[in-house]
């Protein structure tokens, strides 16, 4: 039992390795010419800015609200003050999801434009890999908090695993699982501001690039002449790739979350415990062990999406989704038989 428990986390520090070795190969590739980098840099520049001006804001809603829910949590008998502890995590994780996506995404962009002048596979593998930095980031800094933090509360309350559906055991696995919602709320907070702030900061941005250069001055949108395209493709990343981060990360840990609730539920089934890999805890580590699968099926899908010259790149997507989709059925199936019961009573 203790040893998925330590698994789980396990798959998300892969992910963030994988994440680590992508990020650096996109780095290394050629940015182009000195006006290419030059205009790359600008954009990143811009992008840094937005991106710490905003979060200096949230740093003070998220310390303000973590104080309340401690307060809360220490005056209610359901809950536990530790429930700020997962609102921050939550909240840090989900910060740093966005900022990891759009950190590549500046330095991918300028790099992809550069290897499509001479490489149809090469801008492929340059913008699939700046892609994949982002969905790796999300999910593996989702496995990593949600995995510490059910390690950590169920030490910290003294769960005990066993394949009794105890009252006792009932209550304090619920506890657990309130306690580590703080985690999805805290994500949920900061996702809606950077996306919000940051689809608020891009529009604002594509339609002065609009006005001022093409309709006032008869400047293309797009033109490197007309200044605003540097704060057109500025707002770009940080409301396309850092506020999408963020709500990626939100649905995703919000959903494993969701799923743990379901599993607390059937512990109220004596034969469902009874008939289940690891008793009154089988419905909870389920979710968590689909995703870190997920997460080491999803790498090696990457390794499938590969286009020729003058091949279709959606062939080469398709491809790669269709490896890991497959694999993922697979696994999933054998996973369910040996952690879940064939059958189970919820109701008399």
């Amino acid at each position: 039992m203790k040893t998925i428990i330590y698994l789980i986390p396990l798959a998300g520090i892969i992910a963030l390795i994988f994440t680590y070795l992508k990020s650096n190969w996109v780095k290394k590739q050629d940015a182009g010419t000195e006006k290419m980098a030059r205009i790359a840099g600008h954009i990143y520049d811009g992008a840094m800015a937005f991106l710490k001006a905003e979060y200096r804001v949230l740093a003070i809603f998220v310390v303000l609200v973590a104080i309340l829910l401690g307060f809360q949590g220490h005056i209610t008998e359901q809950s536990h003050w530790m429930v700020s502890l997962s609102f921050v995590a939550g909240a840090l994780c989900s910060g740093l999801a966005g900022f990891i996506g759009m950190r590549v995404a500046t330095k991918a962009n300028v790099r992809t434009a550069h290897a499509a002048r001479t490489s149809l596979n090469k801008a492929l593998n340059v913008a699939f890999s700046g892609g994949s930095v982002m969905g790796m980031g999300v999910v593996g800094l989702g496995i990593l908090g949600l995995g510490l933090l059910f390690w950590l509360y169920t030490s910290v309350f003294g769960f005990i695993p066993a394949n009794e559906t105890n009252a006792d055991m009932q209550v304090t696995l619920a506890k657990v699982i309130t306690v580590i919602t703080g985690f999805s709320f805290g994500a949920s907070s900061i996702a809606l501001f950077a996306r919000v702030g940051g689809g608020i900061y891009t529009k604002a941005a594509d339609v002065g690039a609009d006005l001022v250069g093409k309709v006032e001055a008869g400047i293309p949108e797009d033109h490197h002449l007309n200044p605003a395209t540097i704060a057109d493709n500025v707002g770009d990343n940080v409301g396309d790739v850092a506020g999408m981060g963020a709500d990626l990360f939100e649905s995703f840990v919000g959903s494993i979350i969701a799923a743990m609730v379901l599993g607390v539920v059937f512990m109220s089934s004596q034969v469902f415990v009874e008939g289940s890999a690891f008793g009154n805890m089988s419905g909870v580590i389920l979710p968590l062990a689909m995703a870190g699968t997920g997460i080491i099926i999803s790498i090696i899908g990457t390794f499938f999406v590969r286009v020729k010259e003058g091949g279709n790149p959606q062939s080469a997507l398709n491809m790669g989704e269709f490896v890991a989709a497959g694999l993922l059925i697979v696994s999933f199936y054998f996973l369910i038989t040996w952690i879940l019961p064939s059958t189970w009573t919820y109701t008399d």
